[in-house]
C-alpha cells in the first residue's frame, strides 16, 4: 500500500486502541493508505512499533503510545499525543481486547470477567468519554467500536466475552444518540471469525469456523478494516448508531 493524499480519509487524525496485530494493524494500514495520520496504541510494545514502520514504509504518518486501556491516564495519554502531533482528533478505533476464555481454565472464573470487563468492557467507556470530550469543541467526529457477532447470541464457555461484547453495542447506541446533536457519530463493527493471529495458533478451531460459514471460508482482517475506514469517513455522514456485521452470512 502506498499512501493515497485524495483518500477516503485524507487529513484525518485517528486513533487506534489495539492496533498492534490483527484487525488494529490492518486498519492502521489502510487508514494511512486512506489519507489519515494515525496514533496508535498497544500494550504490545514490539507489535505496535512494528505497526508504525509498516505505516512509514507506506509514506504514511503514524505514531505510536504504549496503552493499556484498562489505565484511564494511558487513554489520556494516546488521545492527547494525537492532539499534540496533529492539532485535534477526528477519528477513533476501540478495537483493543483480549479473550482469556480462549483457554478452557479460564471460564467462568470470577477473575476472568473481572478482568475482561476491564480491559474488554470498561475500556470503551473510558475510551468513548475521553474522545467525545475532544471531539464536542470541534462540533464533530466519528468513532467506531469493535464488537463481534456474540454481540447479539451467546456462545457456550464465553460469558464475560460475550457479555463485553453485548456492552459494546449499548455504548455505542447511548453514546450516538447522546452526541448526533454535536455531529459525532458513534457505530460498531461486528466481525465473525476473522483470520488473525489468534485464529493461527487453533487449527483446528480454524478449520471449524471455516466450514461452518456459508463462504467456506475465514474473514481477512483488511475486509474488517474496509467497513471501519468508511464509517470514519465522510461518505458515511448520515450512519449513527447502527452495526455492521462482517461474518460472510454466518448470521444469517
Amino acid at each position: 500500500m502506498v499512501m493515497n493524499p485524495a483518500g477516503l480519509v485524507a487529513g484525518k487524525s485517528v486513533i487506534v486502541t489495539g492496533g498492534g496485530s490483527g484487525i488494529g494493524r490492518a486498519t492502521v494500514l489502510l487508514l494511512v493508505n486512506e489519507g489519515a495520520k494515525v496514533v496508535l496504541g498497544d500494550i504490545d510494545v514490539a507489535g505496535g512499533e512494528e505497526t508504525a514502520r509498516l505505516a512509514a514504509e507506506a509514506g504514511g504518518e503514524a505514531g505510536f503510545v504504549r496503552t493499556d486501556v484498562a489505565k484511564t491516564a494511558d487513554v489520556d495519554a494516546l488521545v492527547n499525543r494525537a492532539v499534540a502531533l496533529f492539532g485535534r482528533l477526528d477519528g477513533a478505533v476501540n478495537n483493543a481486547g483480549i479473550d482469556m476464555e480462549a483457554d478452557p481454565a479460564m471460564q467462568w472464573e470470577e477473575s476472568t470477567y473481572d478482568r475482561m470487563a476491564e480491559v474488554n468492557g470498561k475500556s470503551i467507556f473510558t475510551c468513548l468519554k475521553r474522545e467525545i470530550a475532544q471531539m464536542v469543541p470541534q462540533a464533530g467526529g466519528s468513532i467506531v467500536n469493535i464488537g463481534s457477532i456474540v454481540s447479539f447470541a451467546g456462545a457456550p464457555g464465553r460469558p464475560a466475552y460475550v457479555a463485553c461484547k453485548h456492552a459494546a453495542i449499548g455504548l455505542t447506541r447511548t453514546a450516538a444518540l447522546e452526541f448526533a446533536k454535536n455531529n459525532i457519530r458513534v457505530n460498531a463493527v461486528c466481525p465473525g471469525g476473522i483470520l488473525t493471529p489468534l485464529m493461527e495458533k487453533d487449527q483446528a478451531l480454524k478449520a471449524a469456523v471455516a466450514a461452518a460459514n456459508p463462504m467456506g471460508r475465514l474473514g481477512d482482517a483488511n475486509e474488517v478494516a474496509e467497513a471501519v475506514v468508511w464509517l470514519l469517513s465522510d461518505r458515511s455522514s448520515y450512519v449513527n448508531g447502527h452495526s455492521i456485521v462482517i461474518d460472510g452470512g454466518f448470521t444469517a
